[in-house]
């Protein structure tokens, strides 16, 4: 592949990985708002017996949006809102192979003496290990704790960096740790929220009662998407910043604060 034809292909890469980011991030935060918004004004119906709504103006009109707990139009009719994630993530992990994995981007021989195929595995593993470990902390006690969740995510991620920091280059290693934060969020949406709305919807057009709980948990990990996609973002743009971010003597610290920054950030936005 010839360094002109790399470059247009990066370019129209990155491109589409940031416009799918946009529009998955862009309707996960929506959905939260919205959940935040029905959430406070509670159960209670309104003035005639009706529904609690939730009114906004945009595009020169009005537009009203009512939560039901019921399906009253055929599934085909239900709109769904997951391959903005996918898009999201396949356009990052190409991305990934494109600027670390088929190229000199990904090893410094200055911190680790080791070739490209073992770095490679490295990485990979962490984008796995990153969603086991994650996925396996929420089911057990510490998931049911969301400050002791909070605070463990923090120290893994810590450790992460810590580690990709001495194995990596420091623009490679602040890569992995947001892919691998893309990546837990996408399998949120692919393992975990789609089979739980697929059961809803199931159980709502045969006129069965749904678990609550599958839509307790699918809102949770929306939830913490809504959380890790401000660092995400942060961890993204890092690579412009070499002096601050990954040059800087304690760049794994840096790291570590953007994540926490990234959490505060969002807990902001959620609450706007």
């Amino acid at each position: 592949m010839t360094s002109e034809l790399r470059e247009w292909l990066n370019l129209f890469v990155r491109w589409f990985h940031v416009f799918a980011g946009i529009m998955w991030v862009g309707q996960t935060y929506y959905f939260t708002w919205l959940d935040g918004q029905f959430g406070k004004l509670g159960k209670n119906t309104v003035e005639g017996g009706t529904a609690p709504q939730v009114w906004m103006v945009h595009s020169g009109g009005f537009y009203t949006v009512e939560k039901k707990s019921s399906l009253s139009v055929g599934p085909e009719q239900v709109r769904w809102f997951r391959w903005e994630a996918l898009m999201t993530w396949l356009s990052g992990v190409a991305l990934l192979f494109l600027v670390y994995y088929s190229s000199s981007g990904l090893i410094d021989p200055d911190v680790a003496d080791i070739s490209q195929g073992r770095g490679i595995a490295i990485g990979l593993g962490v984008l796995a290990g990153g969603w086991l470990i994650y996925d396996l902390a929420l089911k057990s006690p510490l998931g049911k704790s969301e400050g002791g969740f909070a605070l463990f995510a923090i120290l893994v991620i810590g450790a992460i960096s810590w580690g990709l920091l001495h194995v990596f280059s420091g623009r490679a290693a602040y890569i992995h740790v947001g892919a691998m934060m893309g990546t837990i969020m996408t399998l949120n949406v692919w393992m975990r929220i789609l089979p739980a709305q697929r059961k809803m919807i199931a159980a709502a057009a045969a006129g069965n009662k749904f678990d609550a709980s599958l839509g307790a948990q699918a809102k949770l990990r929306s939830k913490q998407n809504t959380f890790m996609a401000v660092p995400v973002v942060f961890l993204m743009i890092s690579n412009h910043f070499p002096v601050a971010t990954y040059g800087n003597t304690h760049n794994w610290v840096v790291l570590v604060a953007l994540v926490v920054g990234g959490f505060a950030a969002a807990a902001i936005i959620r609450k706007a």
